[in-house]
């Protein structure tokens, strides 16, 4: 971490020229192992939770979950993607409308399209990723016995070895993928406070704000690291779900209310019977170039978090059965997801075509998107207040989700690591997302998940062979 921090710092321009580098090289060479690999984990994700592997408890057979439902929820949601809806919720549906991959732009069709590509991206083969990586890690961890890590999943191929060097590579895997994926969230955060600061407050939109920002909500998830996982991390969590509850609600009963409540299910419906197409023939979705900015860099950023995601989810899911704990990551989430999407992105849409030029806001600054909606509502000021606090509390959540997780796996599995450690790795987040900003912004970001995400996405298929060893000895 420190030699790739350092080249940044040393030589910006050549960091960022590597970066992206190796970014086309893998979207160009290695497109079809990303796409495969989301469609395989999404597909062993339900294989486990719909077969006889279904009512297999994750603990003792006579253990209850130690979380509710609904504490469980808003923790795993403001980990997985937190950050993301707040800054692709608007930008994404909005962009394929205007300028989409396929076909005409600005049209009944083209606004239908854009809401199935969005609704693909961050629904049931993201969530199926960090699925699988969880319950592979909550089944080996509370089942079997073996540390919190993304190692023990590999006890059926690797057997006593994953206590020696191979066992640590994969957590250093773990590790580097987990930073640099947290890194790309953090700057997207930054980057978007920043634009809601300068919409209220006529702050300047620069890189040296949105360094400053991370330094000081940083140090937020610091705290909340400090304090634990049940009075910090829970706490904040389900703080977030509420603030973004009550923002979601404006939105849908402030903007076209009746439009809204009719696209969701018809939305919903197109995405269903386009899944299986789009998963199996990505052509179908846009040119490689396209692809390889949108879906290969989501499907390279969620491989990316899967393992700071997965152990997460595993570490707060003691007590479920597999089927719970596969559904609930799969279902709820993707649910509440495109239903973020409906009411952000067509609203959005719906405002363009009258005349609000959402479309254009966005093209030129990715990150006012959501406040450019707010905008065309009443309270505009309150909301985009309300709006940069909610981002702001879901950076706080990445991170301090993050850094517990890192502070996991580097203490070999310990599930309540010791509290310095916890605050050195919570500002390490910091500076990588910092200095990635530096080194070459939004693209620096994305080229950086993409890159980091390709190592764990091997480690990943592994994952995948020994769950599905381990599940069918358990079920004969």
């Amino acid at each position: 971490m420190l030699a790739v921090l350092l080249f940044g710092v040393a030589m910006p321009d050549a960091a960022s020229a590597a970066f992206v580098g190796l970014q086309g090289w893998i979207v160009s060479r290695l497109d079809w192992l990303f796409v495969a690999s989301t469609a395989l984990f999404l597909g062993v994700a339900l294989w486990a939770a719909l077969g006889r592997t279904g009512g297999i408890r994750l603990g003792r057979d006579d253990e209850r979950p130690t979380f509710s439902r609904a504490s469980w929820f808003a923790m795993l949601f403001s980990a997985g993607m937190g950050i993301g809806i707040m800054f692709y919720g608007v930008a994404e549906p909005i962009l394929h409308y205007a300028s989409p991959p396929l076909g005409a732009g600005s049209t009944p069709g083209a606004a239908a399209r854009a809401m199935t590509l969005a609704f693909f991206h961050w629904g049931l083969h993201a969530w199926g990723v960090y699925a699988v990586m969880g319950l592979a890690i909550a089944y080996f961890a509370h089942r079997r016995g073996l540390p919190i890590a993304v190692r023990s999943t590999l006890e059926p191929i690797l057997g006593e070895r994953i206590h020696g060097p191979l066992g640590h590579a994969v957590d250093v895997i773990a590790v580097f993928g987990t930073l640099f994926g947290l890194a790309t969230s953090l700057g997207l955060g930054a980057m978007q406070i920043n634009a809601g600061l300068s919409v209220l407050l006529g702050a300047p939109d620069s890189v040296g704000v949105q360094v400053g920002l991370i330094a000081l909500i940083t140090a937020g998830a610091t705290t909340s690291l400090v304090l634990g996982l049940d009075r910090g991390i829970r706490r904040l969590s389900e703080l977030n779900v509420a603030l973004a509850g009550a923002l979601f609600l404006f939105v849908l009963l402030a903007g076209p209310t009746a439009a809204l409540l009719q696209a969701f299910p018809l939305r919903v419906g197109d995405y269903l019977v386009q899944l299986a197409p789009l998963s199996l023939d990505p052509s179908r979705l846009g040119p490689a170039e396209w692809r390889g900015g949108w879906t290969i860099f989501y499907w390279a950023w969620w491989i990316a978090w899967a393992p700071f995601v997965g152990t997460f989810i595993a570490r707060i899911s003691r007590g479920r059965t597999v089927r719970e704990f596969v559904l609930g990551v799969l279902l709820v989430p993707s649910l509440v997801s495109f239903a973020w999407f409906t009411v952000f992105g067509w609203t959005a849409i719906e405002l363009d075509v009258r005349g609000a030029a959402i479309a254009t806001a966005v093209q030129e600054d990715l990150a006012t998107g959501i406040y450019a909606v707010l905008g065309q509502l009443p309270f505009a000021r309150v909301t985009s207040l309300l709006a940069a606090v909610v981002v702001a509390i879901f950076f706080v959540t990445s991170s301090d989700s993050g850094s517990f997780v890192v502070d996991m796996l580097t203490s070999g599995g310990r599930p309540n690591p010791p509290v310095w450690q916890r605050v050195f790795w919570a500002v390490s987040e910091g500076v990588v997302a910092a200095l990635l900003l530096v080194a070459g912004g939004l693209s620096a970001l994305q080229s950086a998940a993409i890159d980091t995400g390709l190592p764990f996405c091997a480690v990943m298929l592994l994952v995948c062979v020994g769950l599905v060893k381990a599940l069918r000895a358990e079920a004969r």
